[in-house]
């Protein structure tokens, strides 16, 4: 009886998460309808221009959605340098010590931090040293916005691939050592590939954080509405035009600034997509 009521409510709980899922798709759907009836939908992403002025009223995604690219795998990109090697520091070369355990409770701690903290931060801290060095005239940009993007992310990238690491059965690194495997080849030959699947999904993680975040890249990438073509430009992400214009919006605009929610949407799910085939495929390896 306990077995059916506990198999019954994880049937509940199942269908309600498909029914959210199902309700947030239909009102995106439904407040992107007249934008989409405007401008075609690839119109509407293939358009770059944004000028909510009445007389001459035209919006277009391209521009939002080449600058939230832009910076998510650019600090990807850069998670990947740092986290990577914090991950086989505390998973694989120091696992058990107390330095590894400092470690991941720093890392842990960074994970806990409100982006709006990493706003500032960046704000008064990195972006100053971006005018010193000559990259922005004013410090914001992509490449601002990217490193405080890298390090809000690098804590889920490293913390995951760590813990998936440190799974890695001893029986199989036992049994290279024993064949005389250095260090470097266990990990190259072992825990990477058995670990393989779950490290490309934390960083899908990771990307997905960065694809999402709103108000430290709003505070640091400039917040124009221009295709950016290098990381020294400004520019603006999906998530960002509509923390800075969704309050104000109605009519046609407010339609636009929904379809580009749902744009959002749409490339992280297929983003989660292709890692699934490639997680897919490295389990198969």
């Amino acid at each position: 009886m306990k077995d059916k009521l506990f198999k019954a409510l994880l049937f509940v709980a199942a269908i309600i998460v498909l029914l959210l899922t199902a309700g947030i798709v239909y009102a995106l759907i439904g407040g992107a309808s007249e934008a989409f009836r405007e401008y075609g939908f690839f119109g509407f992403i293939a358009n770059s221009e944004w000028d909510p002025r009445s007389a001459t009223e035209e919006y277009g995604a391209l521009s939002f959605i080449v600058g939230t690219l832009f910076t998510a795998f650019f600090a990807l990109l850069i998670c990947l340098l740092f986290s990577l090697p914090v991950a086989l520091f505390t998973g694989e070369y120091f696992r058990g010590t107390k330095i590894a355990g400092v470690v991941s409770s720093v890392v842990d701690l960074l994970a806990g931090i409100p982006s709006i903290v990493y706003g500032l931060w960046g704000f008064y801290i990195l972006r100053p040293i971006t005018v010193d060095l000559g990259i922005n005239a004013q410090g914001f940009g992509i490449f601002t916005a990217s490193i405080v993007l890298a390090i809000m992310i690098i804590p889920y990238a490293s913390s995951l691939s760590g813990e998936f690491l440190s799974m890695v059965p001893n029986k199989l690194k036992e049994g290279a050592y024993s064949l005389g495997a250095t260090r470097i080849e266990v990990i190259q030959h072992i825990s990477l590939p058995v670990a393989g699947s779950g490290i490309v999904a934390a960083y899908i993680l990771a990307l997905g954080r960065a694809l999402g975040e709103t108000m430290a890249v709003t505070m640091l990438i400039g917040n124009t509405n221009n295709i950016p073509t290098g990381l020294a430009d400004t520019g603006n992400t999906m998530a960002s035009i509509i923390a800075n214009q969704f309050g104000e919006a109605d009519g046609l605009k407010l339609s636009a600034l929904i379809a580009i929610g749902l744009l959002l949407f749409i490339i992280t799910g297929i983003i989660n997509f292709i890692a699934k085939l490639i997680m897919r495929h490295l389990s198969r390896v």
